[in-house]
């Protein structure tokens, strides 16, 4: 037997506890076009602006774009843009139907039609989260890298652009030959000024298409800092059938994620935007503050859990966390981070850190240390290695910082402790991995081979002496002790 599909149809028929757009979706406008529309964007902007849309203000709905896969699409078409926010603790699991994406659509299967969508009058803002590989940068300087092969066949291409640059500079191009309002483009992703960097970033990109394009994105388009932060694991089929069960009907794509949700968006939008501080958001003029306490404590945090956890043999962040001297190494790495932040004002930065490690230890959340572990080389710089450097800089012990790094060493190398294969996703995977092979076997070798990747670690760290020894060592002991092993042993330093 088949089970109906969710749809507009049938949320009517939803059980009573189940959260469902109130207003009329029909007279919703576009205002604004996602890039990347991803898990995470459907658990964070796309709940806090079917937020703004219940409170009666119509002029924000989204249209979202996939700039890889329909699989969105696929999922979400025959349920009208609707499916299931699953937010789930460890005291339960409330649900909530969102209805705030009116469309998606596929860019690699018709191009012009994203630029046509970008170029709609109602639309003020773009969105992103496309992870930070989709920025086509080179992580460690923050700049375009122009031999990026997206880059170098979007600005040959421009008329049918591939990656998130070229869909922005094409669009920005074509609403200013028709004389509309310039949007403002809005990173979610987790680079350091995110912002700041997109611009820079989009400004080379249209500077290179045509140095009055260039000069018109550097003086006239916007692009706000903004920090985001929710645990949003990725859907299981476990997770497809729980919802069913509690909906009455299916949703192909549901998404899970955790009670907390912060948003702190830099107020800079000449054209206008929805009313997000009314629901949640928080509207500063300066974000770096925020940004970087969580950057440096959640997402390092994580990255440390996801390479240490994996190596040792943990599926998940929670089972990881289980683990006492684990959770004990992270407790102290959060230590060691904490003096390099400017703490935001009235912030309890001891409070945020023990609300971490809680979130990090809900069972309800099947986060995977592999998903995690995706891209790494181009999440270090703002996740480990910017606290590396203001600790050196400080002359501070740097172990446990060094601990994490040698453990996304010892995990590129596409070989677990058991001997087995690991399924590393990252653009720089079978560089990384060819760049061990060539070291010889020796940690200390391996790990001054892979500091010298310029795009992950700058061209300072490979000279620092003290940072070649301390990732050396650690790398060492994981090669001769193991993940485990080498954590009991700093839980009796």
């Amino acid at each position: 037997m088949t089970t109906a599909r969710l749809n507009t149809a049938r949320l009517a028929d939803l059980p009573p506890d189940v959260a469902r757009p109130a207003y009329d979706r029909k007279a919703m406008r576009t205002g604004i076009v996602h890039l990347g529309i991803g898990a995470f964007h459907r658990a964070h902007q796309a709940a806090y602006t079917d937020a703004v849309l219940a409170a009666g203000d119509l002029r924000w709905g989204i249209v979202g774009a996939s700039l890889r896969s329909p699989d969105t699409r696929d999922a979400l078409k025959p349920q009208d843009g609707l499916y299931t926010l699953a937010v789930r603790s460890g005291e339960g699991e409330r649900l909530a139907v969102i209805g705030a994406i009116r469309e998606v659509v596929v860019a690699p299967e018709d191009p012009a039609a994203l630029v046509e969508r970008l170029c709609h009058p109602d639309v003020k803002v773009v969105t992103l989260t496309v992870t930070e590989k989709g920025y086509c940068h080179d992580p460690a300087t923050g700049r375009l890298d122009e031999r990026h092969p997206d880059v170098v066949h979007d600005l040959a291409n421009l008329n049918r652009p591939r990656s998130a640059i070229g869909f922005l500079a094409a669009a920005i191009a074509r609403r200013r030959s028709l004389g509309l309002e310039p949007f403002t483009v809005l990173s979610c992703d987790n680079l350091p000024s995110n912002g700041q960097t997109l611009h820079r970033i989009l400004a080379r990109f249209a500077e290179l298409v045509s140095p009055d394009l260039g000069v018109f994105v550097r003086d006239t388009i916007a692009c706000p800092d903004s920090m985001v932060d929710r645990i949003v694991p990725a859907t299981t089929d476990e997770d497809r059938a729980a919802v069913r069960a509690r909906l009455g009907v299916a949703d192909a794509w549901p998404v899970m994620t955790e009670p907390f949700s912060q948003w702190v968006i830099e107020d800079h939008f000449p054209s206008g935007r929805p009313a997000w501080e009314t629901v949640g958001a928080t509207l500063v003029s300066d974000v770096a503050p925020y940004e970087a306490m969580k950057l440096r404590l959640l997402n390092g945090s994580h990255s440390a859990i996801a390479y240490l956890g994996y190596l040792a043999g943990y599926q998940t962040v929670s089972e990881a966390m289980a683990d006492a001297n684990l959770a004990s190494y992270v407790a102290a790495l959060m230590d060691d981070t904490t003096v390099t932040l400017a703490i935001p004002p009235g912030a309890d930065v001891e409070a945020y850190k023990r609300s971490l490690r809680e979130r990090f230890r809900n069972p309800a959340l099947k986060h995977r240390t592999w998903q995690i572990a995706m891209d790494g080389s181009q999440k270090l710089p703002q996740r480990l290695l910017g606290t590396i450097r203001d600790r050196l800089a400080a002359g501070a012990d740097i172990s446990r910082h060094a601990l994490a790094v040698a453990a996304w060493m010892r995990y590129v190398t596409g070989t677990d402790e058991k001997g087995a294969a690991i399924d590393v996703r990252d653009p720089l995977a079978a560089d990384l991995a060819a760049i061990a092979r060539s070291a010889g076997g020796e940690p200390a070798e391996i790990a001054r081979a892979l500091a010298g990747v310029e795009a992950v670690f700058g061209a300072d760290l490979l000279r620092d002496s003290r940072f070649l020894a301390a990732v050396g060592g650690a790398l060492e002991r994981l090669y001769r002790d193991g993940a485990r092993a080498t954590l009991a042993s700093l839980a009796h330093v």
